[in-house]
């Protein structure tokens, strides 16, 4: 590096804080993508002639490809490189994102699907590597919230600005936007591609190996207080995506929420309406819970890492889950209420869930911990989005699926107190604040 460095050399903050922009917009697209058959459900139901449990098999199949490469994403991220391998991963999404937007039928709907499903996935990991490779021991943290809110800032979008698109182009437009988007975050993922092969022989940078490397020979020697906190990942995240894709119809249907507010003619000033009035809308109802994610996490990790008690936030998590749930399933009260509470454990449980993890498992097994965690936390993604359609057009009614999405609360609350119990056990590692938590740890 030159003695005197310039504000913009690789080795200064702004050089690495726009290296963060454009490797967070990475994944824009493919969030925003990811929500888009819900965002507009209504019309893309009709102009299709399918169902809620068709909708419902959508998600699904993005699961079944996200467990496909969950397998290998992170040795080959190893073995090519990040800017190799983001770059696959970024084409293979919008190739995915592509297929959906032209779609004839369901059945290639449910191929793009696939397709989209397993770049999104393996991209999360890539970028999860990029991050490592610019901000460890730097701003890691940081940059990790940040790439987290940008990419929450794209479902937000979608939820609110989709159905706008569907009401006046049609629903095949607005997936062809979602397609756009993703093509938009390769030519990000291009910028980072420069910005990382120029910077890399004046800083030395080394490739991280992925944090979801898979190693099964490690299966074995993972401690129950993990599989405690897979089980409540898989019940718990179960409860929320698969309830959000479906959540607008329901909105729709039992309270008469519109899809958005009544057209002014301007459409920049109607998506500006339908973010102010988004507990109006049936879409910007069900991005409550994206939203409170997006704002609030990163304050909910720096009090967790201040005060611990990551089991018991877990635990007060999961019953708010239940009681949103309950209250969506079974009154009349308007839908904001239940979902800011469900936002409010979507703030709690994975701001504690996630970190824990590499305070109960030893640190050569950690990676392995979050492979098959997110692996299983897919299988359950895969599962119930179906079964949520199902259980609408057997039953008429969303009673029977906010049954069970309840039922995923109490089981996840039962998954927690053991949590609990097991971290009592084991000198109550969760419990303490970082600063007084020993680096690595069994329990």
């Amino acid at each position: 590096a030159a003695q005197h460095p310039g504000p913009f050399h690789p080795s200064r903050r702004p050089y690495r804080f726009t290296v963060l922009l454009f490797v967070s917009v990475i994944i824009f697209g493919s969030y925003f993508a990811y929500d888009s058959v819900a965002a507009i459900e209504q019309t893309l139901m009709a102009h299709l002639g399918i169902g809620q449990h068709d909708l419902g098999r959508m998600y699904s199949m993005y699961s079944y490809g996200a467990i496909m490469t969950l397998f290998f994403s992170g040795v080959l991220i190893d073995r090519i490189g990040t800017r190799r391998a983001s770059l696959l991963f970024s084409a293979l999404v919008t190739f995915g994102a592509v297929i959906v937007a032209m779609a004839p039928d369901v059945w290639v709907l449910f191929a793009g699907r696939f397709i989209f499903g397993a770049g999104s996935e393996a991209l999360v990991v890539a970028q999860s590597a990029i991050l490592a490779r610019w901000f460890r021991g730097k701003e890691l943290a940081l940059a990790f919230g940040v790439a987290l809110t940008i990419s929450r800032v794209g479902t937000l979008f979608t939820f609110n600005t989709e159905a706008l698109i569907a009401e006046r182009q049609g629903p095949m437009a607005a997936l062809w936007i979602a397609a756009a988007l993703c093509a938009a975050s390769i030519l990000a993922n291009l910028v980072y591609v420069v910005m990382d092969r120029y910077a890399e022989p004046k800083l030395g940078l080394r490739e991280e190996h992925s944090d979801d490397r898979i190693k099964l020979a490690d299966l074995g020697k993972l401690p129950a207080s993990f599989w405690y906190v897979t089980a409540l990942c898989v019940t718990f995240y179960s409860a929320i995506f698969p309830f959000t894709g479906l959540a607008p119809n329901f909105f729709r249907e039992k309270w008469g929420l519109p899809s958005a507010i009544p057209a002014t003619g301007d459409f920049l000033r109607d998506v500006l309406a339908n973010f102010l009035h988004m507990f109006s809308t049936a879409p910007g109802t069900a991005s409550i819970v994206i939203f409170a994610s997006m704002c609030f996490a990163p304050f909910a990790g720096m009090l967790i890492d201040r005060i611990g008690r990551r089991a018991t936030l877990m635990i007060a998590g999961s019953m708010l889950l239940i009681v949103a749930h309950a209250a969506l399933g079974y009154t009349m009260i308007a839908p904001r209420w239940p979902m800011m509470v469900l936002g409010a454990g979507f703030v709690l449980v994975p701001a504690a869930m996630w970190p824990s993890v590499a305070l109960i498992v030893d640190a050569k097994r950690v990676g392995t911990a979050y492979g098959i965690m997110t692996l299983i936390q897919n299988l359950g993604l895969a599962a119930f989005p179906d079964a949520n359609g199902y259980l609408r057009e057997a039953t008429g009614t969303y009673t029977a699926s906010e049954t069970m999405f309840a039922g995923l609360g109490v089981c996840g609350l039962i998954f927690a107190f053991l949590l609990l119990a097991a971290d009592r056990r084991h000198g109550r590692i969760l419990e303490r604040p970082e600063r007084a938590t020993a680096p690595e740890g069994a329990a």
